[in-house]
């Protein structure tokens, strides 16, 4: 009992005793096997983190935030990438179950509620949301990122503003519908053509805002789904011979890393991810301690706005 209290760092043993079974087990290269404790625990100490795009920043830092909450509990991560695939993510699901997870939480790409409602495990659903599923939920409020990066474009002196519109999740849905209010409050007309399908990362942010630079007269001012789908925006209005924020302004979401550094530094709409990931990560630790399931809960992060050149047009007319 002593030597296991001792390699689970547990309060009720002595520091020196617990030294003293640590040099020990050094000395006999000694590991923990997990597949037994879990026998005796009727627990792995395994969670997993479901998410769609590895390569983004935003999703890399909400798993190093949520490893961070997890660690002082003695809970090792599994990270699953779906590749934006309600199929894949449905497949990967069913292999963390079966591999006895005991706990996820999942950034998902479902429509359906019915394939998340049958989990027995504890969840937590992060960044989107799904309709008809009660279940705790850690985000942001997508509605009011639309309309304060709208808004700024406007206050920027944009008058013909373009929306670069995402997947049909609920972030893409509810930035949409930020957009639509941000317009409707400053009297400004929503056209169809300037609200164009983008998808999530940069080659389709490319295509779609070639498409945009086709309409004459072209936006002067382009909400985008998100950082990547921004840069891809980028590339193809300085190719285009154009200037940012002179000819077209740009916001993006998601604060990405190194967004600062870009050839035209990118102004964009802050999630506030550490909150996130450890936010999630602190009530999936509560789901599991938790002898019988709680009603469903609901934490939404307040965006924040932060402007940087690509938006800037005032600042350089001054």
């Amino acid at each position: 009992m002593a030597v296991s209290k001792a390699l689970r760092d547990h309060k009720d043993i002595g520091d020196d005793t617990k030294q003293r079974v640590l040099r020990r087990a050094a000395e006999l290269n000694y590991r923990v096997d997990w597949i037994a404790r879990s026998l005796v625990t009727g627990q792995t100490f395994l969670v997993g983190l479901v998410i769609p795009d590895l390569k983004q920043s935003f999703f890399a830092e909400i798993a190093t935030a949520v490893e961070s909450a997890l660690a002082p509990a003695g809970y090792h991560l599994l990270i699953s990438h779906t590749g934006e695939s309600a199929v894949q993510e449905a497949t990967n699901i069913e292999l963390l179950v079966s591999r006895k997870v005991d706990g996820l939480i999942i950034a998902s790409a479902q429509r359906d509620p019915q394939s998340l409602a049958k989990l027995k495990i504890p969840y937590v659903l992060i960044d989107r949301k799904i309709a008809g599923l009660p279940s705790n939920f850690v985000g942001t409020r997508n509605d009011e990122v639309g309309f304060i990066a709208t808004a700024h474009l406007i206050a920027q002196g944009c008058r013909r503003v373009a929306h670069l519109k995402g997947p049909h999740l609920s972030t893409g849905a509810g930035r949409a519908r930020g957009y639509r209010r941000a317009l409707e409050k400053h009297s400004i007309e929503f056209h169809e053509e300037w609200f164009v399908e983008a998808g999530h990362d940069d080659a389709a942010g490319y295509a779609a805002m070639k498409t945009l630079l086709m309409r004459k007269p072209h936006p002067d001012g382009v909400f985008c789904f998100n950082d990547p789908v921004a840069v891809g925006a980028l590339r193809a209005i300085l190719e285009a011979g154009l200037t940012v924020p002179g000819d077209v302004a740009l916001v993006g979401v998601g604060n990405m890393r190194h967004s600062d550094l870009l050839t035209v530094p990118l102004s964009t709409v802050d999630q506030g991810v550490p909150s996130l990931g450890n936010q999630s990560a602190l009530w999936l630790l509560e789901c599991m301690a938790a002898k019988r399931r709680s009603p469903p809960r609901e934490f939404l992060i307040e965006p924040r706005l932060i402007a940087r050149e690509s938006s800037s047009r005032q600042r350089r007319k001054s």
